[in-house]
């Protein structure tokens, strides 16, 4: 027996509930994890509300970090007792202990913390396939990154200034604006005090970006195609703010030949091989002091709803986790 913060009817905040559950021996292909920290993502909002449907009741959560307790028939590559992260699975991770594939977990190096781990791997993954395969970042490139002071967003900026990007970031205070420029950011607009498109065009000398990285959707989407130079690239992988409503994609052609795609993790870490690759670049940057996490809120898992509410409200920066 054990617990774990089931959703019964989509909604808010008051929707994420503490409750006992059973759990049954890992089953083929399982194993079965202990959590000892568990990260917080906007994408858990997004089942919360309903905005990404998923079958009542579920638990939500993508990421932890904990330690494998049992596996199931057929699993050879994990065994009990290992430490282990994941941050591309099935829902569940809302939870002291979780049934999972074991082909999603990710053996954890000794020098990464638990509580590193499951603040890092969804969100540093995202950062991987954004700056290194959506849009393979190189020396000269001008980019974009919304968010700035985020999760995403800190990892995002680190990343692409150690690509030999100019990285342009934008934040909404100016506690965050110096958080954003200790973390990779030449410049920093204050999207509530400044305009994006004006500013952007003053520091690409008119030309605007190659590329923008915009997790936010609705509030920002409009004016992020106005800061692109021709031909570039926007991506959007986010709805902070709300989903993008339905545009005449011959815009796309009037502000100068656009391209725009919607990725997620899971269309970059497919398959097994795909998911430890990726890994293992983004352990690399890390060990490397290229990428730095910063873990800037803790909430005990059962308090939850509290650490839903500050990440909607937009109250929290870098990566915040859940204590079981």
């Amino acid at each position: 027996m054990t617990h774990a913060i089931t959703v019964e009817q989509t909604g808010g905040p008051d929707m994420l509930r503490w409750q006992t559950v059973n759990l049954p021996q890992p089953g083929p292909g399982q194993a079965l994890i202990r959590h000892t920290a568990i990260g917080l993502n906007f994408i858990d909002i997004y089942y919360r509300t309903g905005l990404y449907p998923a079958p009542l009741p579920f638990t939500p959560g993508m990421e932890g970090a904990g330690i494998v307790e049992a596996v199931g028939e057929g699993v050879t590559d994990i065994q009990p007792g290992d430490r282990v992260g994941y941050g591309q699975s099935p829902l569940g991770a809302y939870a002291q202990r979780r049934l999972i594939p074991a082909d999603k977990l990710i053996r954890l190096p000794d020098w990464i913390g638990d509580e590193v781990a499951a603040a890092l791997l969804l969100q540093g993954l995202t950062a991987q396939y954004l700056v290194r395969q959506t849009f393979p970042v190189n020396p000269g490139h001008i980019v974009l990154i919304h968010a700035a002071a985020g999760g995403v967003g800190l990892l995002a900026c680190q990343w692409a200034r150690a690509l030999g990007a100019t990285v342009i970031g934008t934040v909404g205070s100016v506690e965050k604006a110096t958080l954003a420029a200790n973390h990779g950011c030449h410049h920093v607009i204050l999207y509530r005090e400044e305009d994006l498109v004006v500013r952007v065009r003053e520091i690409t000398g008119g030309q605007g970006v190659d590329v923008v990285f915009d997790g936010v959707g609705k509030d920002t989407f409009d004016r992020s195609l106005d800061c692109l130079r021709r031909r570039g690239l926007m991506v959007s992988y986010g709805n902070a703010s709300g989903p993008v409503p339905p545009f005449d994609i011959s815009l796309l052609n009037r502000k100068g030949g656009l391209f725009l795609t919607r990725p997620s993790v899971q269309h970059y870490a497919g398959t097994r091989a795909e998911l430890l690759a990726m890994a293992d670049e983004l352990f690399t940057m890390v060990r490397a002091g290229q990428v730095v996490v910063n873990i800037h809120q803790r909430f005990a898992l059962r308090d939850v709803a509290e650490a839903h509410r500050a990440l909607e409200a937009r109250a929290t920066t870098g990566a915040t986790v859940l204590i079981p």
